[in-house]
């Protein structure tokens, strides 16, 4: 008789709000043998974790995958390889497992990564992608403005270069995301004001987690002291504005 084969789920957890983890999240999480989630090699935590621990049955095991914060590419390989071999192990063994990460599994996420490597190394294990609510869905509803409406255009892009991917644009979206702004919310706020496109422009800073932030004059954005976990939401149409707290 063939041994059964373990699945890999991929979790999306959402932006930081404990409530806003799916009902799909919390049964899968109820169902596996094992759960992993990524963590620098610098700490020993993982914000994920954090957010679906109260889901996670206290028989589960948890584990913790290194990953270094380089731009080191073979040193990134490295940890890829080693990392998606170890979740192969436990589904070769027969063992289901979910990667945990913050907003939506596939969305700018270690699990899109990931899967790539467990898929590519074997290719016949099942990997299964499980949605999450999107920091940038999470703000929009903090700010209750709509991200984008009748036949207008929607841009979520990378901070991680500043705002070179909207100059690149000759015809700028309704409404652009900057997710990872962190420590180049200078350049992308340059690119924003240069397009003259923009009237409305709000930063959220750690948005569902506690210290949660929303800065409405962006000049003093710039000013503060970079956040790792900042977005910016820019729209053309500046009839919606953020609410009073």
């Amino acid at each position: 008789m063939k041994n059964k084969l373990g699945t890999l789920y991929g979790i999306g957890v959402g932006p930081g709000d404990p409530e806003l983890i799916t009902l799909k999240a919390i049964k899968v999480l109820g169902q596996v043998d094992i759960v992993f989630a990524a963590a620098s090699t610098k700490n020993h935590h993982s914000l994920a974790m954090d957010i679906a621990r109260p889901h996670i049955p206290e028989s589960t095991p948890v584990e913790l995958l290194r990953f270094p914060m380089t731009r080191d590419k073979s040193e990134t390989r490295r940890a890829w390889t080693a990392n998606s071999q170890r979740i192969i192990d436990e589904l070769e063994a027969g063992r289901d497992a979910a990667f945990l990460t913050l907003g939506d599994s596939l969305t700018y996420s270690t699990f899109g990564y990931l899967m790539q490597f467990v898929k590519a190394s074997a290719p016949h294990l099942g990997v299964l992608p499980v949605p999450g609510i999107t920091s940038y869905q999470a703000a929009a509803c903090r700010l209750r403005t709509p991200l984008v409406e009748g036949e207008g255009t929607l841009m979520i892009t990378s901070g991680a270069t500043g705002g070179d991917r909207l100059r690149a644009l000759s015809r700028k979206p309704e409404t652009v995301v900057f997710l990872k702004a962190y420590r180049n919310l200078p350049d992308i706020c340059s690119a924003l004001e240069e397009s003259g496109a923009y009237p409305y422009c709000v930063g959220v800073k750690s948005c569902g987690h506690p210290g949660e932030e929303i800065v409405t004059d962006v000049e003093q954005l710039c000013r503060q002291a970079p956040d790792y976990w900042t977005l910016v939401i820019a729209k053309q149409n500046a009839s919606h504005e953020p609410a009073a707290e």
